[in-house]
C-alpha cells in the first residue's frame, strides 16, 4: 500500500521503509564521500545514468530519507533540504529571482527573508515589493511587467494575518510567475500550500517539524520536477546542504509532529481565550478566536488554528519590556514551533533597530508580543501569564 493511502500521523512514521538490514530508523550516513564499484560505475552516477550517492553536498541517504518524507507530506514531487531555514529562502531566491527580476512580498514576511533581498539582492538589480498580501488588491496593484516571483508567509509572523493561497495562486499563474509558500508557522500538519495551487513550499525545519530547540534546518518543496531539478542543481552549487546527523534529529523529530502540534493547539486556544479577557490586554490575534479577522480564510486552507499567538498590551514597549521580564515559565527566546513556549517582544528585541514608523508600517506596534505555545500544562502557562501581567 503507498504511503499517501495512509492517515498523516502513520505517514509520519512510516514514510521510510527499513534499510537493507532492518534499521527501525534511518542510519547515520555521517560520511563526505561515497565509494564506486569501478570507474565505470563512477561515470555512470556523474552522468546521472544511474542512482546513487556520489559526494554529501550532492546527496546522502540520511538526507534524503527526511528530503522525500516532508515532500511526501507536503504531496510534492520532492523536496531540499538545507542547512537552515535562510538556506532554503535564498536557494528559492537565487533560484527563480535573475538580473532586473521584481519579486512581490508579505510585508511582515520573516525578517532575513526581507532583508536579504533589500540588502543584498539589490546590488544584483533584484526590485521588491512589500504589501499585505492578506488583501489581495494589494497583490495585483503591486505586480510589474518585470515579476518573476509571488512569495507569502501566511500566517505572517508575527501579526498572523492570513494571506488567501488559493487567490494568490490564481494571481501568480495568470501573470506567469512562480508562487512560493513560507509554511514554516503551520507545517504541513495544518496547511499544505501545494495542494492551493502554490509551485513551491518552504519550511524552517528549526520550527515545528524538528520541534525540539536543537538544530537549525531548511526544507524546499517543488510541486513539479522542472522547479525541483533547478532548486537541487542550485542548493548543490552553492553548498547549503545539511548535515547527515543534522537529518536524523530532524527526522526523529518528525515522527511526533502531529502530537506536538494538537497539544500545543489545545493549550493556545485556553491562553487565547485568557488573554482576550484581560484588561491590559488591546488585542489578540489566534485563529482559534471568533474574534480573528480572518476566520473564513483559515478555515477553508488551514487544518487547526495552531499555536501561535501574537497580542498588543495596552502600556507599548515599557509594558512589553515588563512582561518580558516576569515571566518564569515561558523562555525569553526568538523561534518558535518547540515543545517549550517561547515569548518575545518584538518592538524591544528583533525589530529595535527599526525605527517605530518603520516597525508600524509593517504591523509591529510597540505592545505587540509574540507568543509561541508549547506542550506544558497549559495552566502553568495561563498563571505565569497572569503574574507577569500584573507589571505591564
Amino acid at each position: 500500500m503507498e504511503s499517501k493511502n495512509f492517515g498523516f500521523s502513520t505517514r509520519l512514521i512510516h514514510t521510510e521503509n527499513p534499510d537493507a538490514l532492518g534499521s527501525a530508523t534511518v542510519p547515520i550516513y555521517q560520511t563526505s564521500t561515497f565509494a564506486f564499484k569501478d570507474s565505470d560505475h563512477g561515470a555512470r552516477l556523474f552522468a546521472g545514468e544511474e542512482k546513487g550517492f556520489i559526494y554529501t553536498r550532492i546527496g546522502n541517504p540520511t538526507i534524503e530519507a527526511l528530503e522525500k518524507s516532508v515532500a511526501d507530506l507536503e504531496n510534492g514531487f520532492g523536496g531540499v533540504a538545507t542547512g537552515s531555514g535562510m538556506g532554503a529562502v535564498t536557494t528559492v531566491y537565487m533560484t527563480f529571482l535573475g538580473q532586473g527580476a521584481h519579486v512581490v512580498s508579505t510585508d511582515a514576511v520573516y525578517g532575513p527573508a526581507r532583508g536579504v533581498i533589500e540588502n543584498h539582492f539589490t546590488r544584483f538589480g533584484v526590485e521588491s515589493t512589500y504589501v499585505n498580501t492578506a488583501d489581495i488588491e494589494n497583490i495585483k496593484k503591486a505586480i510589474r511587467p518585470n515579476t518573476k516571483m509571488l512569495y507569502i508567509e501566511t500566517p505572517s509572523n508575527p501579526t498572523m494575518a492570513i494571506t488567501d493561497i488559493e487567490a494568490c495562486a490564481k494571481i501568480a499563474h495568470q501573470h506567469g510567475l512562480i508562487l512560493v509558500v513560507d509554511n514554516t508557522f503551520c507545517s504541513p500538519y495544518l496547511q499544505r500550500p501545494l495542494e492551493l495551487g502554490a509551485d513551491v513550499v518552504l519550511h524552517s525545519m528549526t520550527k515545528f517539524i524538528n520541534g525540539h530547540a536543537d538544530i537549525v534546518a531548511g526544507m524546499i518543496v517543488a510541486k513539479e520536477k522542472k522547479n525541483y531539478d533547478a532548486i537541487r542543481n542550485m542548493m548543490v552549487n552553492m553548498g547549503c546542504n545539511m548535515d547527515p546527523h543534522q537529518a536524523y534529529l530532524v527526522l526523529r523529530g518528525l515522527k511526533t509532529l502531529s502530537i506536538r502540534v494538537e497539544r500545543a493547539q489545545e493549550n493556545a486556544k485556553k491562553i487565547a481565550e485568557f488573554l482576550e479577557n484581560h484588561p491590559k490586554i488591546e488585542w489578540i490575534m489566534y485563529p482559534g478566536l471568533k474574534s480573528f479577522p480572518y476566520n473564513e480564510i483559515a478555515k477553508k486552507q488551514m487544518k487547526g488554528t495552531g499555536s501561535m499567538i501574537s497580542f498588543e498590551l495596552k502600556g507599548g514597549i515599557e509594558a512589553g519590556k515588563n512582561l518580558m521580564n516576569n515571566v518564569k515559565v515561558a523562555l525569553l527566546a526568538v523561534s518558535l514551533g518547540g515543545v517549550e513556549t517561547l515569548i518575545q517582544h518584538p518592538a524591544s528585541m528583533t525589530h529595535s533597530k527599526l525605527s517605530k514608523e518603520a516597525r508600524e508600517k509593517s504591523g509591529i506596534t510597540d505592545g505587540l508580543v509574540r507568543y509561541s505555545v508549547g506542550i506544558e500544562n497549559v495552566e502553568d502557562l495561563i498563571e505565569d501569564l497572569r503574574h507577569a501581567l500584573e507589571f505591564c
